[in-house]
């Protein structure tokens, strides 16, 4: 197994995000997580990566991830592209993806990843020596996911990519999450578009109030009478 949580706990002080959280991720799986706001989903990544301290067990591959700091985790092959998406818009596309790759010494694979992502995202060659911050919200999700990508996870971290982008450019964002995962890369993502989610992930859990409260293939949430009426609003 890639990704092992066992009773994985969170707590902000007094206030429990996540209580005892369970699931996982196999090599090369797409695996989303829903939620409403305040769920824990965003939590639930953030301890995974290691920038937030957690209870329970955290396995990579059988190792556990508990004493690591961050910056040694990306190392380990998870790379988290956050809510927010925490880009620095003084700099241009180009430096913000290479920004991803700070840890590494392939200089040939470096360059031959960057080609992998100008191919999924084209956009951005064409604007690679323009800054950051002048791209659209569309466009900036694009060099957060490739600035991830460029660290060469094998478990990618992905926080509410759709979060206020257009929906032509949503569409071609999640097509692109699925060509990540046709790749090798296995993937985490917590999103609030169940919709989108569902199409491409192979399997979900539900969280609410900081616990799994359902899990199954995205076809078996899809028919969940509760999951229509509750995220894809179909009676």
């Amino acid at each position: 197994m890639l990704l092992e949580l066992r009773d994985l706990s969170v707590s902000y002080g007094k206030a429990v995000a996540l209580e005892q959280v369970s699931l996982h991720v196999a090599e090369g799986e797409l695996v989303a997580v829903l939620g409403p706001n305040g769920a824990g989903k965003s939590t639930l990544l953030k301890a995974v990566s290691r920038s937030q301290a957690s209870t329970g067990t955290l396995e990579l591959r059988g190792e556990s991830l508990h004493g690591y700091p961050a910056h040694a985790v990306v190392g380990k092959g998870i790379c988290h592209c956050p809510e927010g998406r925490r880009l620095f818009p003084e700099l241009s596309v180009l430096k913000n993806l290479m920004l991803g790759a700070y840890l590494r010494h392939d200089k040939v694979e470096v360059a031959a990843d960057l080609a992998t992502i100008y191919g999924l995202f084209p956009i951005l060659r064409e604007r690679s020596s323009q800054q950051v911050g002048t791209l659209s919200g569309g466009q900036q999700q694009m060099v957060a996911i490739g600035r991830a990508l460029m660290g060469k996870p094998s478990l990618l971290l992905l926080d509410e990519p759709s979060v206020g982008i257009a929906h032509k450019l949503k569409i071609e964002i999640f097509d692109a999450i699925r060509r990540i995962q046709q790749g090798g890369v296995a993937i985490l993502m917590a999103e609030q578009d169940a919709q989108s989610a569902l199409r491409i992930a192979d399997r979900v859990y539900v969280l609410e109030h900081g616990q799994v409260g359902r899990e199954g293939t995205a076809a078996e949430l899809r028919a969940d009478d509760a999951i229509r009426q509750a995220y894809l609003g179909v009676d």
